[in-house]
C-alpha cells in the first residue's frame, strides 16, 4: 500500500524549501564585481600606509577565496578593506 502526500501538501513543502533558500542568493554579487569596486576605491582613497598595508592583505585574501569560487567569504574580505578606506 502507498502513501500519498495530497498535491497541497508537497505544493507547499517545496514552495517552503525554494523561499527558505532564496536569502542565501538574494543581493549577492559576484566577487570580481566587489574586487573592481575596491580597486576603484583605491586609486581615490588618500588612506594612510598602514591602512593601506591592511587594505592590500584585505584585497589578496579576497582574491584567494573569489578564485576559490568563495563568494560570500570573498566579498567579506572586500567589503572590510572598503570600509577601511572609508566606502
Amino acid at each position: 500500500m502507498k502513501t500519498r502526500i495530497p498535491a497541497a501538501v508537497a505544493a507547499a513543502v517545496l514552495a517552503g524549501g525554494i523561499v527558505a533558500s532564496a536569502p542565501a542568493f538574494a543581493g549577492a554579487r559576484p566577487c570580481e564585481e566587489v574586487l573592481k569596486e575596491l580597486r576603484a576605491a583605491k586609486t581615490t582613497a588618500k588612506p594612510d600606509a598602514a591602512t593601506l598595508k591592511k587594505v592590500d592583505e584585505l584585497e589578496v585574501k579576497g582574491v584567494e577565496r573569489c578564485n576559490a569560487d568563495d563568494d560570500k567569504r570573498a566579498d567579506g574580505f572586500f567589503a572590510d578593506a572598503l570600509k577601511l578606506l572609508g566606502k
